[in-house]
């Protein structure tokens, strides 16, 4: 078995209203020098040896992101 990550995060032109919140949380509770936060997704999948590039960035594009608004990476680790 194999292990995969995939990273999804919203595009960078895409208002990111979590991360917002975030950043704003920071400033309230006194932590200074965050500038932005961007909010994703982390999956960890384990996966069949056998399961070829191609089809690990389908499962990512048509089940775990948005392509309309995200980005995702593959990771074997």
């Amino acid at each position: 078995m194999a292990r995969v990550v995939v990273d999804v995060m919203p595009k960078p032109e895409i208002l990111d209203p979590q991360g917002q919140a975030v950043t704003r949380a920071l400033t309230r509770i006194g932590i200074g020098g965050v500038a932005d936060v961007r909010q994703g997704k982390h999956f960890e999948l384990e996966v069949d040896d056998s399961l070829d590039d191609e089809t690990l960035h389908r499962i990512a594009g048509d089940l775990l992101a948005n392509p309309v608004i995200e980005d995702w990476t593959v990771t074997r680790v």
